[in-house]
């Protein structure tokens, strides 16, 4: 590192010394140093701007688990309306005291009035809470058995798993009373002798 160089015009510059020339030579490289990396900058400024942030890994993941999420609400709701009634369970009771009292003669004896016109309409009450009660329980299932079919060694979240088991346990509640108030083993009509 201590060697001299001779200059065009034949003068002898040591390892310290430098020439103008030299000094406008490093100074083009250094501008085109950074030019390059400006550049370089501005082409990954502009990737970032075509590509949404974490677009490309989100698509590598897989599934999210949002149709899960979403199937153990629908379990949890449809047990829950098991339990407390739906429009539709109304309307199809009214429906059936409307037919009851349509068919019941004025002269009917009471047992079968009652039976007729509030009997039928208690029992298409608990079968449509029944059929709510096991598509919350179907669902709630499904939801519970899908990682099983899905992505290996992707767990499911513990949300879903609580929320999907809460439906379960609502659909069999919700079936169970259905079943007992169809037989009248739960709040049966009351006896008319």
């Amino acid at each position: 590192m201590g060697t001299k160089t001779v200059d065009e015009t034949g003068t002898e510059i040591g390892p310290e010394e430098t020439t103008d020339e030299e000094k406008l030579d490093v100074t083009k490289v250094d501008e085109t140093t950074k030019a390059d990396e400006t550049t370089e900058a501005d082409a990954d400024d502009t990737d970032d701007l075509d590509e949404p942030e974490g677009l490309a890994d989100t698509e590598q993941e897989g599934p999210t688990g949002v149709g899960q999420g979403a199937g153990a609400v629908v379990s949890a709701a449809l047990g829950l309306v098991s339990l407390t009634g739906g429009w539709i369970a109304t309307v199809a009771a009214a429906r059936e005291t409307l037919v009851g009292q349509l068919q019941t003669s004025s002269t009917a004896t009471v047992a079968t009035q009652v039976k007729e016109v509030y009997g039928d309409a208690w029992h298409t009450t608990a079968l449509w809470g029944g059929l709510f009660a096991l598509a919350a329980l179907i669902v709630g299932v499904v939801v519970l058995a899908r990682p099983a079919f899905g992505t290996p060694g992707k767990p499911q979240a513990v949300w879903i798993k609580s929320v999907s088991w809460a439906g379960v346990a609502l659909g069999v509640i919700g079936l169970l009373l259905a079943v007992l108030k169809y037989t009248d083993v739960l709040l049966g009509l009351p006896s008319t002798s």
